[in-house]
């Protein structure tokens, strides 16, 4: 009876520590998603005598980052990563990274985004394909990204080939990074919300590039 009685005090401190070691260290969840700030968000289209629809197709990315959890290299020029388990994006990056684009872009255009229908067959609309050749997070150093993306219109045989290449210097710490990401993200989605409105303006218009640093 008495070994009895020392054992359950031992067990139950046991468990209590392992509940608080676990408590101490809670999975922190972020988004590429930002506010677009007013300065850059246009008018709705909607009920215009030409309204503006986009179609954002699933965002190919490098196998590597194709998962929720964070990867971050390591600084001084380190060939390792590390993969973050318990600092992950909301939802698989290529999930994430397209709503954020999706919405940004919509925003900036006054368009509605019918990624997943919502709209009539025949009302043309901007079909967007974007690759990420590169997103690299460095903590406590940068963020460096590289864009491909297509455009082209429902209605018209033509299509237009942009790139943007895209960096941020980022303070110590996962939540910087992960602002930074945001960042760089939000940049993106101006600079393809732009290739529209020049496509659309220039209907000769087949190709841009813009870099931002």
């Amino acid at each position: 009876m008495k070994n009895r009685k020392k054992l359950f005090p031992l067990a139950a401190i046991a468990a209590l520590t392992v509940l608080a070691g676990c408590a101490s260290k809670p999975d922190s969840y972020y988004t590429l998603a930002s506010p677009v700030p007013t300065a850059e968000a246009a008018p709705s289209t909607l009920g215009s005598a030409a309204p503006l629809y986009i179609e954002l197709a699933p965002v190919a990315v490098p196998e590597r980052l194709a998962r929720p959890q964070m990867v971050v290299g390591r600084p001084s020029g380190s060939v390792q990563v590390d993969v973050l388990e318990q600092h992950r994006w909301a939802a698989s990056f290529e999930n994430e990274l397209q709503d954020a684009l999706a919405s940004g872009i919509a925003a900036r255009l006054g368009a509605l985004d019918v990624t997943k229908g919502a709209r009539q067959s025949s009302q043309p609309v901007w079909r967007i394909a974007v690759q990420v050749r590169r997103f690299d997070t460095v903590d406590g150093g940068r963020v460096d990204a590289g864009f491909s993306w297509t455009l082209r219109r429902s209605d018209e045989p033509r299509t237009v080939v942009c790139q943007l290449d895209v960096g941020e210097a980022v303070a110590g710490g996962i939540d910087a990074v992960a602002q930074g990401a945001q960042r760089v993200t939000a940049a993106a989605a101006a600079a393809i919300a732009r290739s529209v409105n020049a496509a659309r303006a220039n209907p000769a218009a087949t190709a841009c590039r813009t870099g931002i640093e």
